[in-house]
């Protein structure tokens, strides 16, 4: 028996304002439903090491304007989302912040359903953005 259909997120403008360099913070302020924008945010405040409550913030805001999104699109709550269509990563990428920074204040239970969250929806985003960090 079939499975629900895979997921296709349309393209988000605040993608090319990211890629030409615009600030996330700006980009936020300007689509403020933008999963894209979110992860940016988050991922930004992780790699600077910024407070890991921030990117957590940041994170579960980028994955609540997803859930909207993916449910505006045909997502029945389950399903692939596949991270080879661009425009899920927004999504696929707050999922895994959120998983990362949850661990990281000792919130197991959320990270563990995070984490299997990604692992349904998308193995390959998972083996991109939490096997590596998992394993370390």
């Amino acid at each position: 028996m079939a499975g629900p259909p895979p997921t296709h997120l349309p393209v988000d403008p605040a993608q090319a304002e990211l890629d030409s360099g615009t600030a996330p913070t700006d980009v936020v302020r300007r689509h403020p439903a933008s999963p894209v924008a979110w992860a940016a945010l988050a991922a930004a405040e992780r790699e600077r090491d910024g407070d890991v409550v921030t990117v957590y913030a940041y994170a579960r805001v980028g994955y609540h304007r997803s859930l909207d999104l993916l449910r505006r699109n045909g997502w029945k709550g389950h399903g692939p989302v596949p991270w080879e269509h661009e425009p899920n990563r927004g999504f696929l990428t707050c999922l895994a912040l959120l998983a990362l920074a949850a661990r990281q204040i000792g919130e197991t239970s959320e990270y563990e359903r995070c984490r299997d969250f990604l692992r349904d929806s998308s193995p390959a985003a998972y083996d991109v953005l939490l096997a590596g960090p998992e394993s370390g």
